[in-house]
């Protein structure tokens, strides 16, 4: 600890060495540019520029066409680096040529044109597609996968699976009663049983009315909106740097998790007992807060111990951003979950989970398309380039460059930036107050960078995985001429 504490000092006083008209914050890597990259940021205009004025909630207008590799083009011509990538839903870039080659090939022109109702008329070949994409990837202890067109119906339909398992597992072997058939048609007890799913302060899970009930980021997302009465657990709020405040973050995790116990065991009494409990791995829009795998490893004990579903939203932790396909493998668990819901990345959406909770009739999970098979034959693609450019090892690589280099400039701007944090690129840090944070984000975005905000005053990075270290550089460079306008 001794030694952590000298050489960020040194790093402070080798900073504040540097004369201040240094151009050049952070060294410029190798330019191993992608075959269909740009070689920087180009602008043209303000952004946003004159065709895009005046769009309401629109950042702007975007030319998709000339977007390439880690680079989104506006109406407008500007050429930004986009490390937000559409809320972080894109996964190998813009007009990656292995997608547009699937595009070109005949043999996929019925999938693309047939939009068919997956759950009673799939195509002939969809059991092996899903076998070869989703299947492929399926989380530790998951069997079975359920697809769905986003991320929220994703969720939605998680929750109904939890609480037929929950009910189900009541019953023991005995059918629905007449009476529950009977009540739940006028959304009454028993057909319609006062059961809850426990949800964390700082969460985001979507905003249909189950998922909004368990969504606490921002109050624009709730507001006038009628909601659920479940349990609320408050998420641990750790301080940085983590190997200075191990003492303190520990006992945080443990009043968190005290909190949760306590909270399962007064719905229960109140006779809402908790169905289940859903938790990101980290908290993306409420403030990219996180937590450690001790945290997390007993949080999955209480779910077991008091009989409740453990459901993990990868939703946006998904997909490869963390350095791992999955955020929660970052845990060391051989049985990390009973349902893990994902979208974003991987273009469609659904969640996995255990035999015990596959609906036990038909059309209880069920809506008309339930995923789209053209997405997942992009997603089969895009694992195909994952694993054949070691996507994985690069977003580790990249995310220890952009980790490094945001922690320098918290030393170089203490009274601006705190609390870098981060897992592969899946980055964030701290602004001193929520004005300042969203001037920097737009005066970034003049210089050609695209970021995302979150939380209070956070700034979060969610880059493409083909981002490299060569981009990383780019960016701290811009990222500094910015910083020191504030400085």
């Amino acid at each position: 600890k001794t030694f952590r504490l000298l050489s960020r000092r040194l790093l402070q006083f080798e900073l504040n060495c540097r004369p201040s008209n240094m151009r050049y914050f952070s060294k410029t890597a190798t330019s191993t540019h992608l075959d269909f990259d740009y070689d920087g940021p180009s602008m043209k205009t303000t952004v946003p520029g004159p065709h895009s004025q005046n769009v309401g909630a629109i950042n702007f207008f975007c030319n998709y066409e000339k977007s390439r590799g880690n680079y989104l083009v506006d109406v407008d011509d500007n050429r930004m680096l986009d490390l937000y990538t559409q809320i972080s839903s894109i996964p190998i870039g813009y007009n990656h040529p292995a997608l547009l080659k699937l595009m070109s090939n005949p043999n996929n022109m019925s999938t693309f044109v047939n939009r068919p109702a997956l759950g009673i008329l799939p195509p002939h070949n969809f059991p092996d597609k899903i076998t070869q994409s989703l299947l492929s990837v399926a989380p530790s202890g998951m069997t079975r996968v359920q697809t769905m067109a986003c991320g929220s119906c994703s969720n939605e339909n998680a929750y109904k699976a939890m609480f037929i398992w929950y009910r189900n597992k009541e019953r023991g072997k005995n059918t629905p009663s007449n009476e529950d058939i009977s009540t739940c048609m006028i959304n009454q007890a028993p057909g319609c049983p006062d059961l809850s799913i426990l949800s964390f302060m700082g969460a985001f899970h979507g905003r249909t009315m189950g998922c909004l009930a368990t969504t606490h980021s921002k109050s624009i997302h709730k507001l006038d909106v009628p909601s659920f009465d479940w349990p609320i657990a408050p998420f641990p709020r750790l301080q940085y740097p983590l190997e200075e405040f191990t003492r303190e973050n520990g006992q945080e995790e443990a009043r968190c998790l005290e909190e949760v116990e306590d909270l399962i065991v007064k719905w229960r009494q109140r006779g809402k007992p908790v169905a289940g409990i859903v938790i990101e791995p980290i908290q993306a829009e409420g403030g990219d807060n996180h937590a450690s795998p001790d945290f997390f490893r007993s949080l999955r004990n209480i779910a077991r111990k008091h009989g409740c579903a453990f459901h993990v939203d990868e939703v946006q932790t998904g997909g490869g951003s963390t350095g791992k396909f999955w955020a929660h493998e970052h845990w060391g668990m051989d049985d990390p979950a009973d349902i893990v819901s994902f979208s974003k990345k991987l273009l469609t959406g659904g969640y996995y989970h255990k035999d015990e909770l596959q609906a036990d009739k038909p059309y209880r999970i069920f809506n008309t398309w339930m995923g789209d098979p053209s997405k997942n034959l992009f997603l089969l693609e895009v694992l195909n380039v994952i694993r054949r450019e070691n996507l994985l090892e690069q977003v580790t690589h990249s995310g220890k460059a952009l980790l490094d280099g945001l922690q320098e400039l918290q030393v170089q701007y203490p009274g601006i930036l705190s609390c870098a944090r981060g897992q592969g690129t899946f980055c964030a840090i701290d602004v001193c107050d929520d004005e300042t944070r969203n001037s920097i984000l737009l005066k970034t975005r003049d210089k050609g960078v695209l970021l995302g905000g979150c939380g209070d005053r956070s700034i979060r990075f969610r880059p493409a995985l083909i981002f490299k270290e060569y981009h990383v550089h780019l960016f701290l460079n811009i990222f500094n001429d910015v910083l020191a306008q504030f400085k």
